[in-house]
């Protein structure tokens, strides 16, 4: 299986024939406060999570301050709002960055960002990240991930509404940039999306297509998709992580809540194992129970050299004579000794 597309992340090995490498993304979900971005980190580590996920931007990196028309945010979670005012609200604060990865490493979960400029990655190499995500929306953005890929660091994109020309570009840019570990998301970039728009049959394609690992970024209200896609091929699952929906942030409303990613850590590893691999032999769990299968049983006294009618034998449990399959080969055979009813058959019924 050394064949398997690989990248490896702070030490862990991620892969097809690897359990499903789960990435808390923490998002806007601070909501301001840097005590709940902490707390967040804390919970996603109690949960199992392998990492937890930052966005590192400022309003002005990632957009322009203008009320225009094509600034302004119509329908949706982020009614009403211009670009500029959801990216204030939104953004991590650069100054927080220190304590969160110190925080993080701490306690033992990896922590990495995404990045949304070339300042942000200046900024997380100082940090030392260990990996970099990007997001759907910069996924076509080429010379940022040339530049994200110059650090030598895994590198994950994102593929929402990328279709399958764009998703090339930006790998070959990342490729480019001097990324030897990369990996690919399949997303869908609805905040929540549903479940239809998934189509969870692209993740064998897109393993097919780039020969990269490949997992799902999933923005779906529950985690029937997320565990889904790992049967599918995931390799590596992103959900929004938050401590309450109802707290009214960014992200919130269609954020995993703490009880919601244990299940995830729980049941997608779940998943993983139950895949295994192409087996028809015996499992461990059935050695004990193969006595409880049918088999041939003699119903009558017997005496040797009588003929065995068909109304002396019968397929029952438990699984100690002959298999059924054997039962007209027994017919109209002489008995080759003196036969006890409610004992089971033999290879002796089979030679006369």
């Amino acid at each position: 299986m050394s064949n398997i597309p690989s990248i490896n992340i702070a030490g862990r090995r991620i892969a097809a024939d690897a359990p499903p490498y789960i990435i808390a993304e923490l998002s806007a979900n601070h909501n301001g406060k840097l005590e709940t971005a902490l707390k967040i980190i804390e919970e996603a580590k109690k949960a199992g999570a392998d990492a937890i996920k930052l966005q590192t931007y400022t309003a002005d990196t990632i957009t322009l301050d203008s009320d225009s028309e094509d600034f302004q945010i119509h329908g949706g979670l982020w009614d009403g709002k211009n670009l500029y005012q959801l990216y204030k609200e939104a953004q991590m604060p650069w100054e927080w960055h220190t304590t969160l990865f110190e925080y993080a490493r701490k306690l033992g979960i990896t922590i990495f960002s995404s990045p949304f400029d070339n300042t942000a990655v200046d900024l997380l190499e100082s940090l030392n990240a260990p990996a970099y995500k990007i997001a759907s929306f910069e996924a076509i953005d080429l010379p940022l991930i040339k530049y994200v890929a110059s650090t030598g660091k895994p590198v994950i994109i994102s593929t929402g509404m990328a279709d399958a020309e764009e998703i090339l570009e930006a790998i070959d840019a990342a490729r480019e940039g001097g990324c030897k570990e990369l990996a690919i998301l399949h997303c869908v970039s609805g905040y929540p999306a549903p479940a239809a728009d998934y189509n969870l049959r692209t993740i064998p394609d897109m393993i097919n297509r780039f020969g990269l690992v490949t997992g799902l970024s999933d923005h779906t209200l529950d985690n029937t998709t997320a565990i889904a896609s790992v049967v599918m091929g995931a390799s590596i699952i992103e959900k929004h992580f938050t401590l309450d929906r109802n707290t009214g942030g960014p992200d919130d409303s269609f954020s995993l809540e703490p009880a919601d990613l244990v299940a995830l850590c729980r049941d997608s590893k779940t998943a993983w194992t139950a895949m295994g691999h192409v087996d028809y032999g015996r499992k461990s769990s059935e050695l004990g129970n193969a006595k409880f299968r049918r088999s041939l049983y003699f119903v009558k006294n017997l005496k040797i050299g009588e003929l065995i009618t068909a109304d002396a034998v019968r397929s029952v449990r438990p699984g100690f004579g002959l298999p059924p399959k054997y039962l007209e080969q027994i017919i109209n055979k002489k008995a080759t000794r003196d036969i006890i009813a409610n004992t089971p058959t033999t290879k002796a019924e089979l030679t006369k």
